[in-house]
């Protein structure tokens, strides 16, 4: 196993402890989230006494062959607990997530949640964001261009995802993905909600305010509980 595998192992086996029976969880997207599936079959491998909700196809798929049972959003759920990745965090639990793709839909299971508990590596830890990731910003297909144009008063430096094959990366909403460059001395807060009101922008990376912990696992099995 590859120290990468090990931390996030580490981290999925800490945030399963806080699963409790009956739960209604949200699942997101990622390696350390599916390593917390994989952790969720092992805990009850009769099938998990709980519903969940997956933030993205992949995950979805691999929850049902762990025999977790999914649900929808369907207006009348509230989740307990939503346990997803982290491509970067800042010293204020602010995150950068969207790696994978699945931003959007992440945003949406989160906020249904009572609770957000990160699970990652530790070594996602940085002092400020954007160090060494882009932002994602996830944009409707038609006039992709203009959206990026007007994106660059924010984020001056983007550039569209390309997938398999050099074709443009599609969501599993059927959106484009412009990762885009974090300007060093940026006001998160502000530009968050700046990046919304761009016309054809559907979200953005940014998750600020949203979790409550952030259980970062190390190499060594290690676990750090972090919260600001």
């Amino acid at each position: 196993m590859s120290e990468a595998d090990a931390a996030r192992e580490a981290s999925a086996n800490a945030a399963v402890e806080l699963i409790e029976p009956g739960m209604a969880l949200g699942i997101g997207s990622g390696r350390a989230v599916w390593k917390a599936v994989d952790a969720i079959a092992a805990r009850w491998p009769e099938g998990a006494p709980l519903t969940a909700v997956a933030a993205s196809e992949r995950t979805a798929e691999l929850a049902r062959e762990r025999r977790i049972e999914l649900v929808e959003l369907d207006g009348s759920l509230e989740l307990d607990l939503a346990i997803d990745g982290a491509d970067e965090i800042d010293p204020e639990l602010r995150l950068i997530k969207g790696g994978g793709g699945a931003l959007l839909r992440e945003k949406v299971v989160i906020s249904a949640a009572r609770r957000f508990v990160v699970v990652a590596e530790a070594s996602k830890r940085v002092d400020r964001l954007g160090e060494g990731f882009r932002l994602p910003v996830e944009v409707i297909r038609f006039a992709w261009r203009d959206i990026r144009r007007r994106l660059g008063a924010l984020v001056p430096d983007s550039e569209l995802r390309i997938g398999h094959g050099g074709h443009p990366y599609v969501t599993d909403e059927g959106h484009y993905i412009l990762d885009c460059a974090l300007p060093a001395d940026a006001d998160l807060d502000r530009l968050a909600a700046d990046i919304k009101l761009v016309p054809g922008v559907v979200e953005h990376g940014l998750f600020v305010g949203m979790a409550e912990r952030a259980l970062l696992g190390g190499a060594d099995g290690s676990v750090e509980d972090f919260k600001p």
